[in-house]
């Protein structure tokens, strides 16, 4: 029964689909390294968040943690050194526990520990589990386990104003030829931003819940995604945009809480 229960919850759904896309992606690349670096990830991803939740008397998380090991060993291109990859998923584990407001990661975890790791590390991330490098059709796989993780998290609009906004500029910057955007447009690419969005831009714990909000977020999230493509280039373009929107989301919240704190603290007087 609780087995029934789980895979009915986002969180597994997320981690069913996450471990299919490495099972077939890694036949489709004919190489059990990406199954090694996963099992890499996961483990350091349990093992620093136990000692950090034992340390702070918390309570650890451990499909989330699982689901950030995934995602990190389905990004990092699958020649990435293992130690490559454990610094990456101890940075992304960290960043959940110590950058944080009430209890909750300010910012995605797995695309925290990415971005740092392209600076620290210098990793390679070939996006290898979005299938950018095998047949393009491979690409209804991500819709599909996409389709059913914004149903299960209730993030439409968020995916939506994303997915329209991020096209939309692409292709202009495309008709002026700005920045080699034709070639966003083109497997891996096209790729990597349909993973990031449904699995990454779509957390529960890092993004807002009220359908206006949520549509700022995706707006806010391509836009500036888009404006450092522009200016940059590569592929940390996608992570930039989320932070964006994390700290949208988070400031959305401060001022909800301190909102509903004011209210609190204004009393009717009696008699009036």
């Amino acid at each position: 029964m609780e087995a029934n229960k789980w895979l009915k919850t986002p969180k597994g759904y997320v981690t069913i689909a996450m471990a299919a896309y490495l099972i077939i992606a890694s036949v489709g690349a004919k190489t059990i390294m990406g199954i090694i670096n996963s099992l890499v990830a996961v483990m350091v991803c349990i093992a620093v968040d136990r000692l950090y939740c034992k340390l702070k008397n918390r309570k650890s998380s451990r499909d989330a943690t699982v689901i950030t090991g995934l995602i990190i060993s389905l990004v990092l291109s699958v020649t990435t050194p293992w130690y490559m990859v454990a610094g990456t998923a101890v940075i992304a584990i960290l960043s959940k526990h110590i950058l944080v407001y009430k209890k909750k990661p300010i910012f995605n975890p797995a695309a925290f520990g990415l971005f740092l790791s392209v600076f620290i590390f210098h990793t390679g991330q070939s996006w290898w589990g979005a299938f950018g490098d095998l047949s393009w059709w491979m690409i209804s796989l991500l819709l599909i386990g996409g389709y059913i993780v914004t149903e299960r998290v209730n993030k439409y609009p968020q995916v939506l104003s994303f997915l329209g906004t991020f096209f939309v500029l692409l292709f202009l910057m495309g008709c002026f030829d700005i920045g080699g955007a034709a070639d966003a447009l083109r497997p891996p690419f096209i790729n990597a931003a349909l993973f990031f969005c449904f699995f990454m831009l779509t957390d529960p714990p890092t993004s807002p819940a009220k359908y206006s909000k949520q549509v700022v977020f995706g707006v806010l999230s391509a836009i500036s995604g888009i404006i450092t493509y522009g200016l940059f280039g590569g592929l940390t373009y996608l992570f930039v945009g989320l932070f964006v929107g994390n700290i949208y989301s988070y400031y959305q919240k401060r001022s909800s809480s301190k909102g509903a704190g004011l209210r609190n603290q204004v009393k009717p007087v009696q008699g009036l």
